[in-house]
């Protein structure tokens, strides 16, 4: 059995993670946020100490050296622009990391974390669970076994509708989120360079507070990509079936089906670290590079090769920024 602490206990994904650390036999011995509504413990690990300030709980944990409680794993799941910092303090602390994607927002980050992991002996996790999901699995190996000179076309279109909220929290600010591309698409950026291969190409042809499209030439697939919060973008028959979230992959006319199994897939990559396997820094630094560009590119407008639906209009932002 393995000793956690949790670092953003209040969150969105916290609970995956909770799941994660009981469904693999190991126990939470603290968890941190500075919100308090964090009810959900109750139902994982009603004994874990909890603290909303963080000098508390470094002080905490640092009194568990020694003891059978002692910090083996520092499970992170804050904002995206605090990941690099409690990587840091986990590592120091003496422990090993699982950080919750992106795991940084700047290229230049994961070669400064890799000195810290140098330096303390530790190592730093991230959850890729995309690569874990078995239609995603099946899929590289077909790529892998098909003709070797073949560029697929591919389009990726991901809508996961956002109210208002979301630009009033962290989420809405790209300096603490990186952005659309960077908080809804890094998984999916990394999942497409994993199956075909790393970017000779990147075009940016819309980037606003609600949407991303553009076009990634991989070395095996040419990508047109569509991301959006925007509930307007959503596809008729998944607003007629009530869905917040439309999610499809078209593989050279064909639809990828991958829809079904993401929820069990935390638990299976904690199995993955434990066992001493697990995705490292270096795994993650091809979708951070690929966001970064995103991010940082200026959008060519409607030119060139582009996904259907960059064509929708533009939406105003809610409060008028």
């Amino acid at each position: 059995m393995k000793n956690f602490v949790l670092i953003g206990a209040a969150g969105y994904i916290a609970p995956r993670h909770l799941r994660a650390i009981k469904d693999t036999g190991n126990r939470l011995v603290a968890a941190y946020d500075t919100f308090d509504s964090v009810g959900i413990m109750d139902s994982f690990f009603p004994e874990a100490s909890f603290f909303v300030e963080h000098e508390l709980f470094d002080r905490h944990c640092t009194k568990l050296k020694g003891t059978d409680k002692q910090v083996d794993y520092v499970s992170i799941c804050t904002p995206n622009y605090l990941h690099d910092a409690h990587m840091r303090y986990g590592l120091r602390l003496g422990a090993d990391v699982i950080c919750e994607k992106p795991l940084v927002l700047n290229p230049w980050n994961v070669d400064a974390l890799e000195e810290v992991e140098k330096e303390t002996g530790h190592h730093i996790y991230t959850i890729l669970q995309l690569r874990l999901h078995q239609s995603i699995i099946d899929l590289k190996k077909k790529i892998e076994n098909g003709p070797k000179d073949k560029i697929y076309d591919v389009d990726l279109t991901y809508i996961t509708s956002r109210g208002n909220w979301y630009y009033t929290s962290w989420k809405g600010d790209v300096h603490k989120s990186g952005g659309i591309a960077t908080n809804i698409g890094v998984h999916f950026y990394d999942m497409l360079s994993w199956v075909f291969g790393p970017v000779n190409k990147n075009i940016v042809h819309v980037y606003t507070h609600d949407r991303a499209a553009g076009y990634l030439e991989l070395e095996r697939a040419r990508v047109r990509y569509f991301l959006s919060i925007n509930s307007d973008n959503l596809p008729e028959n998944a607003v007629q079936g009530e869905k917040l979230t439309y999610r499809t992959i078209n593989i050279d006319g064909e639809e990828f089906e991958f829809s079904k199994g993401f929820t069990e897939l935390h638990t299976e990559s904690y199995k993955d670290i434990l066992a001493g396997k697990g995705f490292g820094i270096e795994d993650a630094r091809n979708a951070i590079n690929i966001v970064y560009d995103i991010r940082h590119a200026d959008p060519i407008g409607l030119k060139g090769d582009y996904h259907p639906l960059a064509k929708l209009p533009l939406a105003k932002h809610p409060f008028g920024w």
